[in-house]
């Protein structure tokens, strides 16, 4: 049962389920970034003032990646945020509630807005811009970000999905992240596996979510 792989509407119905029992998303979220840190920490060793760059939308995708920011700071990195967008435009309480605590922390530099525009060399970059579901054209300020990461010579590392893959169905957008590894939370969506081209090394991991959360569902 395991290592089945579900669908996205099923992930979405299994989130909400364990919501309402009690198990708040803003864990699930807490869960799931310091989940993708460890992963990342596997990988990559010691992120001690190394330049990290984390790429958030403004979902939940993003909200996971404003937690891995908090994780990467506490293990003594020099973290970067750029949020794709205005801050009063965050669209979920999580993500929001995340994006507070990151204003009260002056060891991470936090940048918002609609132009992509850096001067800096990251070592690992966090692609945290578009999750679930992205098809067809991808407009700016995205595009430019997803650009800029896949021009940029580093270790990139995917939060639940690379930026532009639809992870039901493994088809593209008009452009999209090539990752070096890629964490989804939960189980695996059907669609990401199909694309490993795209999200290098691929990992599931568990965030919290009752088993039971599950029932009627899958």
């Amino acid at each position: 049962m395991n290592d089945m792989e579900i669908t996205v509407e099923q992930m979405y119905n299994i989130e909400n389920k364990g919501h309402d029992m009690g198990f708040l998303k803003k864990f699930m979220m807490e869960n799931a970034g310091a989940a993708a840190v460890r992963r990342l920490l596997e990988k990559v060793r010691s992120v001690e003032s190394k330049n990290i760059l984390i790429f958030v939308g403004l979902g939940n995708n993003g909200g996971d990646g404003l937690v891995m920011a908090r994780h990467l700071a506490g293990y003594g990195a020099k973290v970067t945020v750029m949020l794709l967008g205005h801050p009063d435009k965050i669209k979920t309480e999580e993500s929001n509630w995340n994006w507070s605590i990151l204003e009260k922390m002056p060891s991470v530099k936090l940048m918002s807005g609609d132009f992509v525009n850096f001067d800096f060399k990251p070592d690992v970059i966090v692609d945290g811009i578009l999750g679930t579901g992205i098809t067809g054209e991808i407009r700016e300020p995205y595009a430019s970000a997803i650009n800029y990461i896949n021009e940029t010579d580093c270790y990139k590392f995917a939060v639940d999905v690379p930026s532009g893959l639809d992870p039901q169905t493994g088809e593209t957008a008009n452009i999209f992240t090539k990752c070096d590894m890629t964490v989804t939370f939960h189980k695996m969506k059907k669609g990401i596996p199909k694309r490993k081209d795209l999200t290098g090394e691929l990992f599931a991991e568990k965030i919290g979510i009752p088993p039971e959360a599950e029932e009627g569902i899958l």
